[in-house]
């Protein structure tokens, strides 16, 4: 059984008011005039094809918002994925995929975009911090040089070892579950 922390008593004069789901659904629009230049907060932003959101990206995400006051994640369509995962994904769709990252509480916002990286939502976004997971190479990480340029920074976060939306994928598709790397 999985044991999970006793959570800590907050005062409700303390907390912030509790967004719907659908309420941080933003268009390109809508965010940039939400979390971009000039602002008062620390925006972080992230982006990926979340296709079968997992443990890793939960952490990943929690881990990412702790950076700054507010996490913008920006979301590929349904073309994109395909484009970048081959003709059998994405297995969710964009609006189910953007609903349930909206649902969790580290994720201030989405907002997903149509082109092969997310440059160009990041180069109107401007954020604070650009943050990506995994084997990243920081000089490699899109949009880097545009929020560099602006006086932010790009940090890369460590994997959570054992979640992979790819071995999850095979795991469904043929029943045989990947091998443990290592």
């Amino acid at each position: 059984m999985t044991r999970f922390p006793a959570s800590r008593p907050r005062d409700p004069k303390s907390m912030k008011e509790l967004l719907r789901p659908s309420e941080k659904l933003l268009s390109r629009e809508d965010s940039l005039a939400r979390f971009g230049r000039p602002r008062t907060m620390r925006v972080v932003f992230t982006n990926g094809c979340f296709d079968l959101l997992h443990p890793g990206h939960v952490e990943y995400l929690d881990s990412a918002r702790r950076l700054g006051d507010a996490l913008v994640v920006g979301l590929n369509t349904d073309r994109s994925v395909r484009a970048l995962k081959g003709s059998g994904r994405p297995l969710v769709s964009e609006e189910a995929r953007a609903l349930v990252l909206a649902g969790l509480a580290s994720v201030s916002a989405v907002t997903i975009f149509d082109e092969d990286t997310p440059r160009e939502l990041v180069s109107a976004i401007l954020p604070d911090l650009l943050v990506k997971g995994g084997d990243y190479d920081p000089a490699q990480v899109i949009g880097r040089a545009e929020v560099e340029a602006a006086g932010g920074q790009v940090r890369v976060l460590p994997f959570n070892e054992g979640y992979s939306t790819t071995d999850l994928v095979q795991l469904i598709r043929t029943g045989v579950p990947v091998p443990e790397r290592g």
